[in-house]
């Protein structure tokens, strides 16, 4: 039977061999591409991109409302890498209502419709919790302003919010993006960028 197999395929018309190759070659670099859909749209600094998310609080944040615009992707496992985003973030613009930090996590498809409601109740029970403490931090700098209204958080159960940002809605990716109050993108980052790098974008932005 072995026998008889590599003897069809040596007696395979040449010009059928190469359309085989080819065709095979072919199948390969499309299944690479639908893998990736968002590799061939990603986007790119110096670009505008008036892009819509809504957050946990049900409110519309566009990258072009005339915000500053500092938007981390996470997954669950990130949470550390978000920490570090919100330690240096530059406090000459805290509690500035043109500076926003944006934090958007990807699920990765995994949580089912019937548990979003719950999650997202989680979420806001967190932020009230986070809003509390940094309220201490304004008024310690005499900012009058209510905390809860400077944390925005985008639950993305479906995979739309990231997918607007280049990024696969199953991919476990980090990134952070700075977009200026137009839809500028300024920088993007694959990993925590360095305090004096994510300042030096804001500076830019403004």
């Amino acid at each position: 039977m072995n026998i008889h197999r590599r003897t069809t395929l040596h007696r395979c018309p040449r010009s059928l061999c190469v359309f085989a190759r080819a065709l095979q070659y072919f199948s390969i670099a499309l299944a690479a591409t639908a893998s990736s859909p968002a590799a061939a749209n990603e986007i790119r600094p110096g670009n505008i991109y008036q892009l819509t998310f809504t957050d946990v609080d049900r409110q519309q944040l566009s990258t072009a409302d005339g915000h500053v615009s500092v938007i981390t992707v996470v997954t669950r496992r990130d949470e550390q890498k978000a920490q570090t985003i919100g330690d240096n973030f530059p406090r000459a613009y805290m509690g500035d209502p043109k500076y926003r930090l944006i934090q958007l996590v990807n699920f990765q498809q995994n949580i089912l419709p019937p548990f979003r409601g719950m999650v997202g109740a989680i979420i806001r029970s967190r932020l009230n919790a986070e809003a509390k403490e940094l309220q201490k931090t304004y008024a310690a700098k005499h900012i009058n302003r209510d905390a809860r209204h400077d944390i925005f958080v985008i639950a993305d159960f479906d995979g739309k919010a990231v997918s607007q940002l280049s990024i696969a809605p199953t991919s476990s990716e980090f990134a952070v993006f700075v977009f200026d109050g137009h839809g500028r993108l300024l920088r993007r980052w694959s990993d925590v960028p360095p305090a004096d790098a994510l300042a030096a974008a804001m500076n830019e932005a403004r």
